[in-house]
């Protein structure tokens, strides 16, 4: 299977190109500079992803998803833990699992008590600060594993999608035993688009969720079993989404 290589920025560039194009792609050295993350703290997070529990709300009765979920305020440089709540989406932007509430359960008290997921959380948050001065973040993580469980595995059911957010952070953690997952990210406005393989372990991919769309396509076993492991950081402005919050609220422009 062809694969394409990512478009690699270097660290002193990320918000520039950020901000230019609507996304941009760091390898790992980029990313732990960046952000000012060691090597050893975020391998020492990897662990978690064999503990994820599954996701018991995927609507095309597929087993191949397990994930957990947290909620942070992030403020200055503050970053609260907020009580565990549903993810929540609007159907606009996801078609398949919006307009429910979905309980995950929460993530494990080892990575709260991080200072590498703490630093992480911070380091965004400065990020995109730059591009949205004197925000309020309000951030949601997301830890999943898509496996090869009956064959295939779909690292974004949904399609093509908008997160409903500002900014969005993926992480490839792992890609263990499989074949696919390669990232599409397009102009939402537009027909312009990218196509590219994350490989390396802790490669980021960044977003402006107002000005892109993005998927992964699904992956396939290399052997007996495969999976494909990610972490997905959303930042809002305008507070967590939820039923109540105007599941049609009017586009901000960028």
């Amino acid at each position: 299977m062809r694969t394409f290589d990512p478009p690699y920025t270097a660290a002193s560039r990320a918000e520039q190109v950020l901000a230019e194009q609507g996304y941009v792609v760091l390898d790992p050295e980029a990313v732990r500079e960046r952000l000012g993350l060691e090597r050893e703290g975020l391998e020492a997070l990897g662990p978690a992803w064999d503990r994820l529990p599954p996701d018991e709300h995927l609507r095309d009765g597929g087993r191949y998803r397990r994930r957990r979920h947290g909620c942070f305020v992030v403020e200055g440089d503050t970053v609260t833990h907020e009580a565990h709540r549903a993810h929540w989406q609007p159907e606009r932007y996801n078609a398949l699992h919006g307009g429910i509430e979905r309980w995950f359960e929460p993530l494990e008290r080892e990575w709260l008590d991080s200072p590498t997921w703490r630093r992480m959380i911070l380091g965004l948050a400065e990020m995109f600060s730059e591009l949205a001065p004197g925000a309020r973040w309000f951030v949601e993580a997301h830890p999943f594993r898509i496996d090869t469980t009956g064959g295939i595995g779909r690292p974004t059911p949904e399609g093509a999608h908008r997160d409903g957010v500002d900014f969005v952070a993926l992480f490839l953690v792992a890609a263990e035993g499989i074949k696919g997952g390669e990232t599409r990210v397009f102009d939402a406005d537009g027909p312009t688009g990218l196509r590219f393989t994350l490989a390396e372990p802790w490669t980021a991919m960044l977003l402006d969720d107002r000005r892109v769309v993005h998927e992964s396509t699904p992956i396939q076993p290399l052997a007996d079993e495969g999976h494909r492991d990610t972490l997905v950081l959303t930042f809002r402005r305008d507070g967590f989404q939820a039923p109540r919050d105007g599941a049609d609220r009017t586009e901000r422009s960028a």
